[in-house]
C-alpha cells in the first residue's frame, strides 16, 4: 500500500495522474472475485505501462502486481450485505454510502488529472467530479433502477460525469435507462495467457456460483454430453453452493474446485476441450469466454448479453439459445471442429487488452483538454468582480 503519487508525476504532455476507484464490496486480489475487479487491476498496470502515473483506491486487502493501491482502511467484510445479487433488490447499506464518501473526498485530496469509477452503486455513481477532475463512470452491470436514478442526479450537475459502457449490446440494454457517452468494450491480456493448438480433455466452468452465472447449467450440459467437468469458483450464494455440493458431490465425473489466481486458471482453460459459459443474465462482456479463447479453448455459451459478440459462432465455438443445455450438449459433441488457432486469433484480434487501453487513454485526454477549454473560458475573479 502506498500513498497517493506526488504532483509532478505524469505532468509529461499526454501523461496523466489517474484515480482508479475500484469496486469496493470485495477486494482486488488473487484469485480475483469478479471480472470488474480484474479490469481494474489490469487496466492500472496497462496505464503504469504507458507511462501515466495511477493510484488505485480500492478496500482493504487489495494488491495488484505492478501498481499503487492507496490504502483506504475500509473493511470489505462491513460491506458484504451489498452484494448485488442479480435479479434480487438492491439493499441499501449505509456503510457503503459512507465508504464512497471517504474514498471520493481522499482522490479529491490528490489533485488528479483523470477520476475513473469502476463502482457499482448508487454511492459511487452520484459524483461527478472530484476535486478539479471529472469523474469517468465505468457501467460493469445489467440496467437497474436504482443505478440509472444515481446517474441521472450525477448529470444534472454542474459537472457531469461521462459514462461509459463495455459492450454494444450492454449499451442497448441500458439505452431506455442511460444513453451512454461512450462504449469501450473490455480486453483480457492475450499476450500473457498461453494457449494450446492441441484439444484438451473434459469441460470446464469458471465463475461464481451463484444462479445467474449457470453452474448447475454447466453439469446439467456435460452429464448430456456425457463429459466429466471441472468447475472452478467460489460461493458467492451460499445456499446455491452448498445444493450444488449436494447433488453432485458424488458423481465422479463432476469435480468443484476452489478458485484460482488468473495465470493458473489460463493454464486450466488452455487444457480443456471445451469452457462453458451457460449464463442465466445479460452478460456486460463475458471475460471467461474472452480468456478461454485466447487460451485457444472453444466455448460453448448461452446467447445472453455480450456473449453473441465475445464468441464466434461456428468459428470460435457455439452460441446457443438461452437456457437450451439440449443444444449446448450437441454443440459439445460437434466442437472438435472448431480450429482453436483461429479462437486464439480472435483474441488477438478483437478481444485484447490493448486496443481498449489505447480507447481510454483517447478518452482521458479528452476529458482532460475539455476541462482545460472550460477553465480557460471563464472570466477571472478581478473581471468577475469588475463586471
Amino acid at each position: 500500500m502506498t500513498e497517493p503519487a506526488a504532483s509532478a508525476v505524469g505532468a509529461g504532455l499526454g501523461r496523466h495522474r489517474i484515480a482508479l476507484v475500484a469496486p469496493l464490496v470485495t477486494a482486488i486480489a488473487e484469485p480475483q472475485q469478479g471480472g470488474s475487479q480484474v479490469f481494474v487491476a489490469d487496466l492500472a498496470v496497462g496505464m503504469i505501462e504507458r507511462g501515466h502515473a495511477v493510484d488505485v483506491y480500492a478496500t482493504s486487502g487489495s494488491a495488484i502486481t505492478g501498481a499503487r493501491v492507496v490504502e483506504t482502511n475500509i473493511d470489505p467484510a462491513e460491506l458484504a450485505d451489498a452484494l448485488v445479487q442479480p435479479g434480487r433488490p438492491r439493499r441499501h447499506v449505509a456503510a457503503l454510502d459512507e465508504a464512497y464518501g471517504r474514498v471520493f473526498a481522499m482522490v479529491a485530496e490528490g489533485d488528479y488529472d483523470v477520476v475513473h469509477s469502476h463502482g457499482f452503486d448508487p454511492a459511487a455513481l452520484r459524483h461527478g467530479h472530484a476535486g478539479r477532475a471529472r469523474v469517468i463512470h465505468t457501467i460493469h452491470l445489467p440496467p437497474e433502477p436504482e443505478a440509472a436514478a444515481a446517474l441521472h442526479e450525477a448529470r444534472r450537475s454542474e459537472e457531469p460525469p461521462v459514462v461509459v459502457g463495455v459492450s454494444a449490446a450492454q449499451a442497448q440494454a441500458w439505452s431506455s435507462f442511460v444513453r451512454f457517452d461512450r462504449v469501450i468494450r473490455i480486453g483480457v491480456p492475450v499476450e500473457r495467457i498461453p494457449w494450446s493448438r492441441r484439444a484438451g480433455r473434459g469441460l470446464m466452468f469458471a465463475g461464481r456460483f451463484s444462479p445467474e452465472k449457470g453452474a448447475a447449467e454447466a453439469i446439467e450440459i456435460a452429464r448430456l454430453a456425457n463429459a466429466p467437468i471441472d468447475l472452478f469458483g467460489s460461493a458467492y450464494d451460499t445456499a446455491y453452493a452448498r445444493d450444488l455440493h449436494a447433488r453432485y458431490d458424488g458423481d465422479p465425473r463432476v469435480t468443484f474446485h476452489e478458485p484460482l489466481p488468473r495465470p493458473a486458471l489460463w493454464r486450466r482453460f488452455a487444457g480443456a476441450h471445451a469452457v462453458l459459459c451457460p449464463s442465466n443474465a445479460d452478460e456486460s462482456f463475458g471475460l471467461v469466454a474472452a480468456e478461454a479463447q485466447a487460451a485457444g479453448t472453444p466455448v460453448v455459451a448461452f446467447a445472453r448479453g455480450a456473449l453473441v459478440e465475445v464468441v464466434q459462432d461456428g468459428v470460435t465455438g457455439a452460441v446457443v439459445p438461452a437456457g437450451d443445455v439440449r443444444a449446448a450438449a450437441a454443440a459439445v459433441a460437434r466442437i472438435e471442429t472448431i480450429d482453436r488457432a483461429r479462437c486464439r486469433q480472435h483474441a488477438v484480434e478483437d478481444l485484447g487488452l490493448e486496443a481498449c487501453l489505447t480507447g481510454y487513454e483517447a478518452l482521458y485526454a479528452e476529458v482532460v483538454a475539455d476541462r482545460g477549454r472550460q477553465r480557460s473560458r471563464r472570466p477571472s475573479a478581478s473581471l468577475a468582480a469588475r463586471g
